[in-house]
């Protein structure tokens, strides 16, 4: 291990620019999918929900990994260690790319994922040492900015891949991405003195496969749940008792482990409990709408990948501008306020979405998604201020990561129900409507003899009535699956506002300096 007198002097926006690199790769390929999921599931011959497992898979693995960084950092060396992600991370992006099939390209997700979950946190870490404490702020607003941009240009970046060339290069492109971030952590890249001199503490080997045995049998769980008729299948009971049963196995081991993988006394603290409820609450809205409405524009109202991805730029520019606002905000304001803001602007936008239609035109999407990303904008940076700012610096590390497994995890668990809402809600309502296709029905007539007209004329009298009939039982299939997604998003209406009265629970935290979410 090199001493600090053997390091070359290195510009630390080089230091900066090296490791934000990798951690905005990562970032973007949380949301670049999202638009192209439909194109994903006919080109592998899956459906829509399971398309949705390239999303959850990543997010789950990703999750696994987070409370574990820190031991791995310091057992192998965190240049070693973040070297060792990002390369992981860009081979399975390769094998995303040349998935054959859908099971293949989840497993390859999961790998992706694993690797991803430390560059965050040690990203972070690692920029706040290359700068001295007055620039800190500064560094925080660059690394803050690449985190930032990534969600805003992941969906357009996305669409405009998918149909110009295909969904594999959203997963070829990491692979350049990564060798370059590679050769700029090694050539600039230094771990200090004290890393090197530190000793690894134990890892908390039954807590990690407690809590990966957990999280993987939920993950299989609420993926395959609908296709399986959830509980009817007696595999799914048995995995769900697994799961829960290992959850509480985690829970009580981490509180008697003497190196708890993911120390849970912190959940003691009143401030971080509320916080972590609330954060789970805000990833729904990160992911399930960002999952739900390519699927909607898509599936329903035939928009290409490119324009899916268009209309979702408004939302990006609503986290854009309210993020770094929130930073300045809460030094002047009280971040209770701010956070239930945000919350009733993410209520606002879902009942917007709750008013969709078949006939909206696209402009009438571009309020519902700046105000959406507004309000997660303004949320995050004083969620993740109130809940540390009761917790000593020693607790700070392992909540940290608590926190964003908490976060990782309902985004998950937010997309799986949402997906399924969706599904479910369909064959419901098809079949309530259903009930009004019959001859005696006046507005099935009208229907009927309006088609089977315009059609005599271009197939002939002898096939009109059977075309006819196919053609309303085709606007009543795209009826139902929309008012599923209706249902889904007034779900999502009626938790956003089930959440703003827990702020009230938060303790006033004081803020000194700026703040940046990551």
């Amino acid at each position: 291990m090199h001493s600090d007198k053997a390091h070359p002097a290195v510009n630390p926006w080089l230091v900066a620019v090296a490791v934000v690199l990798p951690t905005f790769m990562e970032v973007l390929d949380s949301t670049i999918v999202s638009v192209s999921l439909p194109n994903i599931a006919g080109n592998l011959s899956a459906t829509t929900t399971e398309s949705t497992w390239v999303q959850t898979s990543y997010l789950v693995s990703n999750a696994v990994v987070l409370p574990a960084s820190a031991w791995f950092s310091s057992f192998f060396g965190r240049k070693r260690f973040l070297l060792a992600c990002i390369a992981l991370f860009s081979m399975s992006s390769f094998f995303c790319g040349v998935a054959p099939t859908m099971a293949f390209l989840v497993a390859a997700r999961v790998l992706q994922g694993a690797a991803g979950g430390a560059l965050q946190p040690l990203s972070q870490a690692i920029i706040l040492e290359a700068f001295p404490v007055e620039k800190h702020g500064v560094a925080m607003g660059f690394y803050g900015l690449g985190v930032i941009v990534a969600p805003v240009v992941g969906p357009l970046l996305g669409g405009w891949i998918t149909d110009n060339y295909s969904w594999r290069w959203l997963f070829y492109m990491n692979v350049p991405i990564g060798l370059l971030a590679v050769w700029m952590v090694r050539r600039f890249v230094f771990d200090p003195d004290y890393i090197g001199k530190a000793k690894p503490t134990r890892i908390d080997g039954i807590g990690f496969g407690l809590l990966t045995l957990w999280l993987g049998t939920m993950q299989v769980v609420l993926d395959k749940g609908q296709d399986a008729d959830w509980f009817a299948a007696v595999w799914i009971r048995w995995f769900s008792v697994v799961s829960a049963a290992t959850f509480v196995g985690f829970v009580i081991w981490e509180f008697r482990s003497g190196y708890p993988l993911a120390d849970l006394r912190v959940f003691k603290d009143r401030n971080y409990a509320v916080s972590t409820m609330l954060i789970s609450v805000a990833a729904v809205f990160i992911y399930a709408p960002m999952t739900l409405l390519p699927l909607f524009l898509q599936g329903l109202m035939g928009y290409s990948s490119l324009d899916s991805g268009l209309v979702q730029v408004s939302r990006g520019l609503g986290a854009v501008v309210f993020m770094p606002l929130a930073g300045l905000m809460i030094n002047r304001f009280d971040a209770r306020k701010l956070i239930g803001a945000g919350f009733l602007l993410l209520g606002v936008s879902s009942w917007m979405f709750a008013g969709l239609n078949l006939e909206f035109a696209k402009s009438y999407l571009d309020l519902p998604n700046f105000l959406q990303g507004a309000g997660v904008g303004l949320c995050m940076v004083p969620l993740l201020t109130v809940s540390m700012g009761m917790l000593t610096k020693e607790q700070m590390g392992n909540a940290s990561g608590v926190f964003a497994l908490a976060r990782n995890l309902a985004g998950s668990i937010g997309i799986s129900l949402m997906t399924t809402v969706v599904t479910r809600g369909a064959q419901v309502h098809e079949a309530t409507l259903i009930t009004h296709v019959t001859p005696y029905d006046p507005a099935y007539q009208m229907a009927t003899q309006g088609s089977q007209a315009v059609l005599a004329v271009q197939v002939g009298a002898a096939q009109a009535p059977a075309m006819a009939d196919g053609i309303v039982y085709r606007s009543l299939v795209r009826q139902s699956n929309m008012l599923a997604y209706v249902d889904a998003f007034w779900l999502l209406t009626i938790l956003c506002f089930i959440a703003i009265p827990f702020v009230v629970l938060l303790k006033r935290v004081i803020t000194r300096g700026p703040v940046v979410a990551h």
